[in-house]
């Protein structure tokens, strides 16, 4: 937990009724009552015969990793080297990591987790990077679970096809430190995509890829338990298609604008939205606009506008407006004060959680814990 004077101001205001909207700012808000429902919703969506293994990418928390594993979910994902070792200092176990690495001190690091994490996975897709994995297992004494990331049309990782995937397999099979788990099949591109038919129609063509590599590493005579990938945006065409027994959601907990604009009424889309940037007035001068003190320094901007939701906001827009500033256009006929909060739904949540160092998670209009979050800016 950060022990700036803002911070130590905060943490002085917890449990205090009001303090949601008397907090140093931009502060990252959560609704801790609307993050459960979302992990209960999922966790019953879901159900049984599909493992539930969400994507810490977006949290990086301990703490609500703990709440997604409390309901069922068989463990989480990270996409970081450096979020598995944040996340496992602070005591979460079954990770997955589902970004490949590839030198040789990475898989080093790697080992080490393996050896705290008996349930510890990863993925590989490149026999270098196998070769060079069982090498420091076998040093390290530790054995290791692994799947073959397989390109279903995203083009950013994984093995091109059944034949690479063969191959792979073969050549993991060499070694004794490593064991075959799986397969993971993942396609972002497709998260986002508006309209359900037309997402379940990207997935398709994904899952017919995948669906040929396992033919394809079973028809040789490797096993291939766990198929994992899918995320927020895919979960019904991933239920429905069937090639997938692991799904790994994670903007389901929060939402943001980009997930609630593409997946609308949707079933991927019915989720609340539990995360928030709290700004403040800091300028009125200017007539059609206010000014806040939340810019491009408190949110990601690889994605629509973060949106007003604060009353008599909520019709208004946001413009970024510097580093440190943003401009949000003034309600008609509303009388706005300096140092009036406004909350904001973020446009990315997970690059914008991984601007801040704490959560100041809510019950209403009350800051009730200060959580740090543990693997924020652990890109490495």
């Amino acid at each position: 937990m950060t022990t700036s004077p803002a911070a130590a101001l905060a943490r002085a205001m917890v449990g205090e009724p009001g303090s949601r909207y008397r907090l140093p700012t931009p502060a990252l808000i959560v609704d801790e009552a609307k993050v459960d429902a979302n992990i209960a919703a999922m966790a019953a969506r879901v159900g049984a015969g599909v493992g539930l293994r969400p994507h810490a990418k977006t949290h990086k928390s301990a703490w609500i990793a703990g709440k997604q594993i409390a309901r069922g979910a068989v463990g989480v994902c990270c996409a970081k080297l450096g979020e598995v070792e944040a996340l496992s200092a602070a005591g979460v176990r079954e990770i997955l990591l589902t970004s490949p690495v590839a030198d040789e001190s990475s898989l080093r690091r790697l080992c080490r987790i393996a050896r705290v994490d008996p349930g510890f996975r990863c993925v590989v897709d490149h026999p270098e990077a196998v070769t060079t994995l069982a090498a420091e297992a076998g040093r390290c004494d530790v054995g290791i679970a692994v799947l073959i990331d397989v390109d279903v049309g995203l083009m950013r990782t994984g093995v091109a096809g059944p034949a690479e995937a063969v191959a792979l397999a073969a050549h993991i099979a060499r070694f004794p430190s490593l064991t075959l788990a799986g397969v993971q099949g993942y396609g972002g591109h497709w998260q986002h995509i508006a309209g359900y038919a037309a997402r379940r129609d990207a997935v398709h063509a994904g899952m017919a890829r995948l669906s040929r590599v396992i033919e394809a590493l079973r028809d040789n005579g490797h096993r291939v338990e766990t198929v994992t990938g899918g995320g927020t945006g895919t979960v019904q065409a991933d239920l429905e298609l069937g090639v997938l027994n692991e799904l790994q959601p994670g903007s389901y907990v929060f939402m943001d604008v980009q997930y609630t604009d593409a997946l609308g009424e949707d079933a991927d889309g019915a989720f609340a939205t539990g995360l928030w940037v709290s700004s403040q007035v800091v300028s009125t001068n200017a007539e059609p606009i206010v000014t806040v003190d939340a810019g491009l320094k408190a949110f990601a901007t690889d994605g629509p506008a973060p949106r007003p939701v604060t009353a008599p906001f909520t019709d208004s827009t946001y413009a970024f407006f510097g580093d440190e500033h943003g401009a949000i256009t003034r309600p008609p006929g509303t009388e706005v004060r300096l140092a009036d909060r406004i909350e904001l739904v973020t446009p990315h949540c997970d690059p914008t959680v991984d601007r801040y160092d704490d959560y100041h998670v809510v019950h209403g209009d009350t800051v009730v814990a200060i959580i740090p979050i543990d693997a924020a800016r652990a890109s490495r």
